[in-house]
C-alpha cells in the first residue's frame, strides 16, 4: 500500500499535464481525480486500519466489562431479593411462632395464677377456720366463767336466803379457827 502511495505521489506531476480539454483548459485530468481519490481512500484506510482495530478493541473490552459489572450487579442484587424474599418468608414463620408461645406463656400463667389463688383461698380459709375455733373456745371459756359466776351468785343469794345469824357466825368462827390454825403452823 506505502508502495502504490510513492508511486501515485511521484506520478502526480505527469498526471497533471495531461488534459482532455485541450491546453488552455485549468480542469485537472480524470485520472489526477482517481489518483486523489486513491490517495485519500488509502491514507483514509491506513487511518481507520492503524486507530479504529484498537479503538473498537478497548471499546469492546470496556463495553464486555461493563455487561460483567453488570451481570455481577444483578447477580447481587438477585441474592440480595433472595435473603430479602427468604426473611420476609422466616419473618411470617417467626410472628406465628411467636404468637404461639406468648399464648402458651399466657396458658401458663393462667394456670400459674390459679394455683397461686388457690394456695391463697385454703390458706385463708385455714386461717379462718383457726380464728373460728379459736373464738369458739374463748367464747366457751366465757361462757364457762359467767355460767360459774352466775352459780356462785345464785348460790350465794340462796344461801343469804337461807341463812340464818346464828349459822353465819358458827361458819365465821370455824374459818377463822381454821385459819389460825394454818398461820401456827
Amino acid at each position: 500500500m506505502k508502495r502504490l502511495l510513492v508511486a501515485l505521489f511521484l506520478m502526480a506531476p505527469l498526471l497533471g499535464s495531461e488534459s482532455g480539454h485541450g491546453a488552455g483548459s485549468q480542469e485537472p485530468s480524470i485520472l489526477w481525480k482517481w489518483a486523489n481519490f486513491i490517495l485519500l481512500a488509502g491514507a483514509l484506510a491506513a487511518l481507520i486500519r492503524k486507530y479504529a482495530g484498537p479503538f473498537f478493541e478497548s471499546r469492546n473490552q470496556a463495553i464486555r466489562g461493563a455487561f460483567e459489572q453488570a451481570e455481577q450487579v444483578r447477580a447481587e442484587a438477585e441474592r440480595r431479593i433472595a435473603d430479602i424474599e427468604a426473611k420476609v418468608a422466616n419473618f411470617e414463620r417467626e410472628v406465628q411462632s411467636l404468637r404461639e408461645q406468648s399464648r402458651q406463656e399466657m396458658a401458663a400463667e393462667a394456670e400459674r395464677m390459679q394455683q397461686i389463688t388457690a394456695r391463697t383461698v385454703a390458706k385463708i380459709f385455714a386461717q379462718a377456720e383457726m380464728e373460728i375455733a379459736s373464738a369458739s373456745k374463748h367464747a366457751r371459756q366465757q361462757l364457762k366463767a359467767f355460767s360459774a359466776d352466775l352459780a356462785l351468785e345464785l348460790a350465794a343469794a340462796e344461801i343469804r336466803q337461807r341463812m340464818t345469824p346464828a349459822q353465819h357466825q358458827t361458819l365465821v368462827n370455824q374459818f377463822t379457827a381454821k385459819l389460825g390454825s394454818v398461820m401456827k403452823n
